[in-house]
């Protein structure tokens, strides 16, 4: 099963509730929700206050991608405003494991992001804490950027992990990606191993000028590349 998340990033702010309305009803699985705190990230968008208002607008999973440093402070703050899944750096956290049990007592799935050149050794001893892992295909903070080839490599080599956890243990870890994601290259990106796609400027792009018909044609063109 393949889930595709349009990002908000790249989204029209000023018409955001129908920005969400209309991706889902076009057929995305998720929402995506790129938090940066220009910290950690160069970059500054939003925070629980606009989750919390999306919330109603959004009869699917909101995945939030903390690009905060601390992230502690705020995980709460984001599933009291209704996160379902929450994943951060493992850069930003000064105790990993505090950090993805706090998500996982609040009720919400909880995950791991690694940047172009972040090692994969937190996974050592972290598989039985994750519920999914996000590989970054961009270096984090803006939208629009190309996807970074090498990303390809590193997903197989994660998946061969998360296989052999599954067959070990019963338990499945979803595998996401982001960055760069679009028609030409999600087929390959799939057959690395990758289950969840972040999509922003590829879907939302399309939608520019306020046609909702247009995210239909981009979500069915993206599914139709996805191996079967």
């Amino acid at each position: 099963m393949y889930r595709l998340a349009p990002s908000l990033l790249s989204a029209n702010f000023a018409r955001l509730g129908e920005e969400v309305d209309n991706v889902l009803a076009a057929g995305a699985d998720w929402i995506h929700f790129d938090v940066m705190d220009n910290h950690y990230v160069p970059n500054l968008t939003v925070g629980p206050l606009v989750c919390e208002a999306i919330r109603p607008l959004a009869n699917a999973p909101i995945d939030v991608h903390l690009m905060v440093k601390p992230v502690d402070r705020i995980i709460g703050d984001f599933i009291a405003a209704g996160a379902d899944i929450i994943t951060f750096h493992p850069e930003a956290s000064e105790h990993i494991d505090r950090s993805l049990a706090l998500i996982r007592d609040g009720g919400a799935k909880a995950g791991l992001v690694f940047n172009p050149a972040t090692p994969l050794h937190y996974l050592d001893h972290l598989m039985d804490r994750l519920d999914i892992v996000l590989l970054m295909s961009v270096n984090p903070g803006f939208g629009g950027q190309t996807f970074i080839p090498g990303t390809l490599a590193k997903l197989a080599a994660v998946r061969a992990r998360l296989d052999a956890w599954r067959q070990e243990s019963g338990h499945e870890i979803l595998l996401e990606i982001d960055g760069g994601v679009k028609i030409d290259n999600i087929a390959a990106i799939a057959r690395a191993g990758a289950d969840t796609f972040v999509a922003g400027s590829a879907i939302f792009g399309a939608g520019r000028g306020g046609d909702p018909h247009r995210y239909d044609t981009i979500i069915s063109r993206l599914r139709a590349e996805l191996p079967a």
